[in-house]
Order: C-alpha cells, then sequence, then structure tokens
C-alpha cells in the first residue's frame, strides 16, 4: 500500500506567507484589491509549498473554467488525416496555453453530433468556443448561439441565421486566387482550370470568385468541383481532362487537391510543368516541399490564424489578455496571403 500525499492547502499558504486564508484566495483566484507587496508574499509561498489549487473551487469564486471548446464541424477520420487543421491546432493550443487555459476538442461526425455539441456548450463546462470548416447548412452556428457563449469562428461566416456581428479570422481567399490566376496568365497560359473546394464553404467560394475574377471569360467546362482531398483532386483532374485535352495550367483550391491532381497529370503522362503548369493553396510545407514536382502555391498562414483565433476569444473573455499592440475587435480580420513560387508553376 501507498501513503496519500497530503496536499498544500490554502490556509497552509496563508500561514506561510503571514496572511489571512481569504487574501490568499484572492490572489489565487486572480481577485483584485490585494497589495503587491502581499501578493509577492503569496506567489512565493505558493512556490514553495506546490500549491495547485483547486479547479472546482476556483470556478466557482470566478466563474470561469479556463478551457475553452474547440469545434471542428468534419468527422474524425478528415481532421487527422489533413495537416491543415494540424497547423490550425498547433496556432490555438499555443495561444491558450500561453494563458493557462485548458483545450477541449469537439468533432462532429455528422448532423447527430450538431445537438450534443450544442448541449455541451450549453452546459458551462467551457468558457467560450472556437469553430471552423463550418459549411453553408450547418446548423452549429444557431445552436452555439443558443448556448450563450462567446465565440470567434475561423472563416468568413456563411450563414444567415441572425448571429449578430459574428467575430471571425480568415485568410484573402480571393485575393490569394487572384493572385494565383495572374501568375499562370503571367507565365503564357491560356486554358486554365480550375479545381474548387468544397462549394458549401465560403473559402471555396471565395477562391472560385478570385478565379472568375481573372477568368471572366473562361469556358465553364474548365471549372470542376472537388472537396479539399487528394481523392477529389484526382477524380476532377481525370474528369476536366477528359473535357479539356488542351488545357495549360490548373489552379487547386488547395494543396492536397493540388497533390492529388499531380498524381493524374503524371499517369496521363502530362509533365509539370511544360504541359501543364499547377498551382495550389495553403503552402502546407509537408505537401507543397514534397510534391514531384515541388508546388508553387499561394501561402496562408494557418497556424496564426489559429493563434488570432484564440486570442480574440480570450481578449472577449478577459479584457487584461489584451497587449499593447491589440486594436478595437472587428467583426472579421483578414490575413493576407502570398504566392510562393516552386517547381510546378
Amino acid at each position: 500500500m501507498t501513503e496519500a500525499v497530503t496536499r498544500p492547502t490554502l490556509e497552509a499558504v496563508a500561514a506561510r506567507a503571514g496572511v489571512s486564508r481569504a487574501t490568499v484566495s484572492r490572489v489565487v483566484n486572480g481577485g483584485d484589491g490585494v497589495r503587491e507587496p502581499l501578493v509577492e508574499r503569496v506567489r512565493r509561498a505558493v512556490e514553495e509549498l506546490g500549491y495547485v489549487p483547486n479547479q472546482a473551487a476556483r470556478s466557482l469564486v470566478t466563474r470561469r473554467h479556463d478551457a475553452v471548446a474547440v469545434v471542428i464541424a468534419e468527422p474524425e477520420t478528415r481532421v487527422f488525416a489533413d495537416p491543415f487543421f494540424a497547423l490550425q491546432l498547433r496556432g490555438i493550443s499555443k495561444e491558450l496555453t500561453a494563458h493557462d487555459n485548458q483545450l477541449v476538442l469537439l468533432l462532429t461526425e455528422g448532423r447527430d453530433d450538431h445537438a450534443r455539441v450544442g448541449r455541451y456548450l450549453a452546459g458551462g463546462h467551457v468558457d467560450g468556443a472556437l469553430v471552423f470548416s463550418l459549411h453553408l447548412d450547418d446548423a452549429l452556428p444557431g445552436l452555439i448561439r443558443g448556448a450563450g457563449v462567446p465565440t470567434v469562428f475561423g472563416g468568413r461566416p456563411g450563414w444567415s441565421d441572425g448571429t449578430p456581428r459574428a467575430v471571425y479570422v480568415d485568410s484573402d481567399n480571393r485575393g490569394g486566387a487572384r493572385a494565383a490566376v495572374r501568375h499562370l496568365v503571367g507565365l503564357g497560359r491560356t486554358r486554365i482550370a480550375h479545381i474548387t473546394g468544397a462549394l458549401d464553404q465560403t473559402s471555396a467560394v471565395d477562391r472560385l470568385d478570385g478565379f472568375r475574377d481573372v477568368m471572366a471569360e473562361a469556358d465553364p467546362r474548365l471549372v470542376v468541383e472537388g472537396d479539399f482531398t487528394p481523392a477529389g483532386g484526382e477524380r476532377a483532374m481525370r474528369e476536366l481532362l477528359d473535357r479539356c485535352p488542351d488545357l495549360d495550367a490548373v489552379f487547386a483550391a488547395n494543396d492536397l487537391t493540388a497533390a492529388g491532381a499531380l498524381r493524374v497529370l503524371r499517369e496521363r503522362g502530362r509533365r509539370v510543368p511544360d504541359d501543364v503548369a499547377v498551382i495550389g493553396f495553403d503552402d502546407m510545407l509537408p505537401v507543397a516541399e514534397q510534391t514531384d514536382p515541388p508546388l508553387t502555391t499561394i501561402r496562408q498562414d494557418i497556424e496564426e490564424m489559429g493563434r488570432l483565433m484564440a486570442r480574440l476569444l480570450l481578449r472577449r473573455l478577459d479584457p487584461r489578455n489584451a497587449d499593447d499592440t491589440d486594436t478595437a475587435p472587428s467583426p472579421g480580420v483578414v490575413l493576407p496571403t502570398t504566392l510562393v513560387r516552386r517547381a510546378s508553376a
């Protein structure tokens, strides 16, 4: 048998610091009204004794759980196969960890999971939510609004359920798409195709709009819908080659789609970039640098998007989390994109 380890108590910290239990409680729980010399004495005592606050008791005082739900509106198989989600989660995790908040990951396998997520958020388990990869017919925004938790969305909102001033972080999808297509035009390509993402997501719609901004007169057969996956890129590339065998360039909605397209072009004996130039979107290094040839793409800072989402939420939860560089929150923050040239175009 092992002996039970006695955990330091508030009373022990108070005795070590020479202050009252109430003073220790205010310092430990982030309360105001304690003079700085006493705060330092309490902090030293906490460190010397190895005191760890009881989270349940702390929540009763602060009404905070120091936990944030991250809701990804995609099935588990998609989330763990796509490096986009890993990069965004890394940015979120870094920011939450820096502010001593826990990340609670919630995935949705289908519509049956939406009600479960809504109940969890409404149950008071977390202080707020970060939500991304939403689809246009998604019920989640309404359920989250009903739960009444502060929320920041990843991606431009595309719903109209009455959600007032939804705060979101996105990249300049439309501008990035324009830059990609203009680059292909500058290379002298004239039969430029586009493999879209899933068109029930605003990022895919914005990238398609950017393509059309430059290629307003393009043959409609040169646009095929994909789904942001390698398999979707392969399927769409085969369809494009069957429809328009004379195409000489492809703008793919993301790097995974471009990777699938490159495999089909190689199978069909098309040289890249000699016969067909290819550009992706994301600049996910595990993908873009390992395709054959390495992929020219539009870079969006995915990790920074996640970090900024978490930062905006923490600022909403506690204005003290803002720093000197913060400005007043606006409904949407759109990060710039840049063209990264490699061998494929």
